[in-house]
Order: C-alpha cells, then structure tokens, then sequence
C-alpha cells in the first residue's frame, strides 16, 4: 500500500519517471500475493489503471517547455490539464472495473497444484496487511492551524482571481484559469511545509530514493529498449503520416489540428517521444498558440499506457494483461476528448 501510494502520488504531481521504481515495487509485492504467476490479478489491472490515468495537478514536463519556449502564461493549461486527466482518471477506473467482469477476461482457476501457489486472491483476508501496523504520527493543534491558515491563503487568492476574471468570461472559465495561476506556488509551498510540520527529513528520504535509481534503471532496460525500438520503427515507417493522411476528415469535424494527431498517436507508447512531439509543435506554431495549448492539455491528460504496461508487467514476468491494456486506452481516449472539450472554451 505504501509503495502504491507514493506511486499514486508522483504521478499525481506530474513527476513522471519519478514515479516508476514506486510503481516496480508496488507491482512486486502484488506479485508476490498473486496465486496466478503470469497473469494479472484485478488488483494489478486496477493499480496499472490508476497508474495510467492520474489525475496531473501539475503538467510540470509541458509547463515547462512553454516556458523555456517564451510562452506569455505557460501554467494556463493548468487548470485544463486537471479536467481531462480528471475525466481520464474516472474513465479508467469505471473501464477497469467493467472489463473484468467479462467473460473474455476472467481468472483461469488456480492451479493448487502449482509450488508458486501463494493462495486464492478472491479471499484475502489471510493476508496479513502491513498498513495494519501504520500510525499517523500526532498532529498538534498549532500544526494544523499553520496548514489551515496556508490552505485559506490560497484559497483567498483563487476566490480573489475568479471575482476579478468572472467579468470577461464564464464562471467555469474563470475558476480554471485561476487555479492554473495558483496551483504552482501552493504545491511547491504546502509539500514542504506538511513534511516539516510531520517531523520527515525529506532530504534523507530523498537520498534513500536515489540510491535505488541504478537498480532500477538496470531493471526496466530490456524492457524500455523493446518498447522504444517498436516506437521509433514506427515513425520511422511513416505510420504516423499514413495515419494523419486517412484521418484527416474526421479531424475537421472533432476539430483537432492536424499536427496534435501524431502526439495523439504516439503518447500511448512513448513519453519521451510524446514530448519531442510537444516541443516540436510549440516550435512549430508558438508557445501561446491553440494547437501548443490543446498538446500540453493532452500531454498532461493522458499517460504512456503501453510504456507502463510493457515495464511494469515485464517487471514480474506478466504474459497476460487481461483488461489493463483495454481500460488504459480508454482512460487515453477519454483524455483527449476532454482536452478538446475543456480547450475549445477555455483557449
């Protein structure tokens, strides 16, 4: 719990690669209760789609190319990267949910016989949970006055923003673009102070992080090598053009500009890829442009689904995903909707 938790939350704040050995050591204690090695346990099918459908508080990698590319607001996406990864996130957890109740993706029964039988994950309440053993450490009073008081600062400053914006646009409008401004400085602000006040030394912890990123980095190698081999071939090829080509037609009537289809595409596979695309498409029509803003809400909306499940399966020797890939490209589907919607007014 503790590791898919800190998982949950990196992604959450938009920290991408920094959430993948949480994620590696959340799917390995899965494993180790799976009575089914080799296949996905609906508990990890619904973890990889948490995982591949956070919601972003903040888009930090596109936030961060509009800035460096002159943008005039680059957290303005924001707020809308929120929305889409919001309608993304519930998307995969309904799908996630459905889809294993099918019959093409039920559980073949558990082979007792088998010696890495570790029991039946339908009832596991012999299972001994770790968080059972967790306390919260004390929290004086004076300690959540200082949060309290912190928490109402800022949300002053967004009630102030909206009263000032309500005039030229919508109410809706307003609130998201006056999160968008605010949500920065109270992120960078609130994480460090609620650890100071928890008595975490957050630079030992750091430290003990970073000493596991080799480990990990050799871990996931083949894997990310397999993947990003399949990515670039496939650019290569010309099967982003090809595709761009046919559907052209149903672009206009969506509205979505030709040169946001290819990260379209290719953000399912590749994150890395994804961004050189986004960057490009800043370079290309300007940082304050309708199409670099539609990007960076997508960018932020959406996940690497087949990224995260090729390492993370990989990871534990998983050879059947069941539903997980099907509910990830649904959560992706569902954030690029939203992005259209929420960016057509707001943009």
């Amino acid at each position: 719990m503790g590791a898919m938790v800190m998982n949950i939350a990196a992604n959450v704040l938009g920290l991408g690669n920094a959430a993948t050995p949480l994620g590696l050591r959340a799917m390995q204690d899965l494993e180790s209760l799976n009575p089914r090695p080799g296949t996905a346990t609906n508990a990890m099918c619904t973890f990889l789609a948490i995982n591949t459908s956070s919601i972003q508080l903040i888009p930090v990698t596109a936030v961060g190319i509009l800035a460096a590319a002159g943008s005039a607001h680059p957290s303005a996406i924001i707020g809308t990267a929120m929305f889409a990864s919001t309608c993304s996130f519930l998307t995969g957890i309904i799908s996630v949910k459905l889809l294993q109740r099918l019959p093409v993706f039920a559980l073949p029964p558990v082979d007792v016989g088998n010696p890495a039988f570790k029991g039946d994950d339908s009832n596991p309440t012999n299972v001994s949970s770790p968080i059972s053993s967790f306390s919260r450490p004390a929290f004086a009073a004076w300690k959540k006055l200082i949060l309290g008081a912190f928490v109402l600062l800022f949300a002053w400053a967004i009630l102030h923003l909206v009263t000032s914006r309500a005039s030229g646009t919508s109410m809706p409008i307003s609130i998201i673009q006056s999160i968008s401004i605010v949500a920065i400085p109270f992120l960078i602000g609130f994480f460090p102070l609620y650890a100071a006040l928890s008595g975490v030394a957050v630079y030992d912890e750091f430290i003990e992080g970073a000493k596991e990123g080799v480990q990990v980095a050799l871990r996931i190698f083949p894997y990310l090598v397999a993947i990003l081999v399949a990515v670039g071939i496939f650019r290569a090829s010309g099967g982003v053009d090809v595709l761009s080509r046919y559907l052209a037609p149903l672009l206009d009537i969506i509205g979505l500009p030709a040169q946001v289809l290819p990260l379209v595409l290719v953000r399912p596979m590749s994150g890395s890829a994804a961004t050189g695309l986004f960057a490009e498409i800043v370079k290309a029509c300007g940082p304050d442009s309708y199409a670099a803003h539609l990007s960076g809400t997508i960018l932020g909306g959406t996940e690497t689904t087949l990224y995260v499940l090729a390492v993370y399966f990989g990871s534990v020797a998983i050879r059947r995903g069941r539903h997980a890939l099907a509910a990830g490209l649904l959560a992706d589907a569902a954030g690029v909707a939203a992005s259209l919607v929420v960016c057509r007014f707001v943009f």
